[in-house]
């Protein structure tokens, strides 16, 4: 059996009334009809007095909207539209009667019951998760997201908090990608967490946008911030990448080492500065890898004898 899926809202862009023009017009209507409710006889104040409300019910349809900031306008529970214009705004002033059973997010404002969203880039500074690399290690690691709403209709009306939203969908993409990555030991060529920080920021932020399509918000960038071995497993993982780091410069030491050798020997030969059997240049190879491979000082022993006696 196939579960039936919600239906997705479009955000649909409206533009409302200029509402410096039409706040002129009410005010002059509004004392237009005071004075002609003031003036005029017992017997025709009747129009007047009946016009008194609607003119005042015109003021509560006035809004304003800062830059990167859209209103989103709900008239007894139907999605009319997103103003998205900044400015001085009149609009249906029954719009701000909100839909039942809709829960507005954290961030949407319902100042006078009218419902505003920010569209301005923000910022998720995640905590510190503790997770299994590809290879089952206990790593830390935490990551910074920075998103904005994009489609204010899927925002407001496709999940219940989409702040709350983003930041659990944050967490659970940075386990899955953590998962899928090695901390730093890996076979040859394959991308780690520690080495590959512009690929693994990519992918979290690819999973991320396909997460967080659903809730109408754009993620402008995620990159990790923290990146180290669980405490119990720290010490040793620390003794081990000394090893290595100790392995690797013993074998560039030695590549160097080899590379003089057979250069001095190659020199010494092209040069005819001394002829060289077998044995003295095995002995030759042998001095020379000592002294440059050596950690400690070397100290010259003079040979007053051959190599045969």
């Amino acid at each position: 059996m196939t579960t039936p899926q919600a239906a997705v809202n479009q955000e649909q862009t409206v533009r409302a009334f200029n509402g410096w023009l039409v706040l002129t017009l009410a005010v002059a209507a509004l004392i237009g009809d005071v004075v002609l409710l003031v003036t005029a006889s017992d017997s025709a104040k009747l129009p007047f007095v009946l016009a008194l409300p609607l003119i005042v019910l015109i003021f509560p349809g006035f809004f304003s909207l800062q830059p990167n900031q859209a209103r989103v306008l709900v008239l007894f529970g139907a999605y009319k539209g997103t103003v998205r214009e900044s400015g001085f705004h009149w609009a249906n002033p029954f719009y701000s009667i909100g839909p039942q059973g809709v829960t507005l997010a954290v961030g949407a404002k319902k100042a006078g019951g009218r419902n505003k969203i920010s569209l301005r880039a923000r910022t998720l500074n995640g905590e510190k998760l503790k997770v299994n690399d590809k290879r089952g290690n206990p790593i830390e690691i935490a990551a910074v997201v920075v998103w904005r709403v994009e489609d204010t209709a899927q925002a407001l009306f496709d999940v219940d908090n989409y702040e709350n939203y983003v930041v659990t969908q944050s967490e659970s993409a940075l386990r899955h990608m953590a998962s899928q990555y090695s901390y730093d030991e890996a076979e040859d060529s394959e991308s780690t967490l520690r080495s590959n920080v512009d690929e693994v920021s990519l992918a979290l932020r690819k999973e991320l946008q396909e997460r967080l399509r659903r809730a109408g918000v754009a993620v402008d960038e995620a990159r990790l911030t923290h990146l180290a071995y669980a405490p119990e497993i720290a010490q040793a993982m620390l003794r081990r990448q000394q090893a290595e780091a100790v392995i690797a410069a013993r074998q560039k030491i030695v590549q160097g080492a080899v590379s003089m050798v057979d250069m001095a020997l190659k020199e010494l030969a092209e040069k005819s500065v001394v002829q060289l059997d077998d044995e003295r240049r095995a002995a030759m190879v042998s001095n020379l890898m000592v002294v440059l491979c050596g950690e400690s000082e070397v100290h010259p022993i003079v040979n007053t004898g051959t190599l045969y006696t």
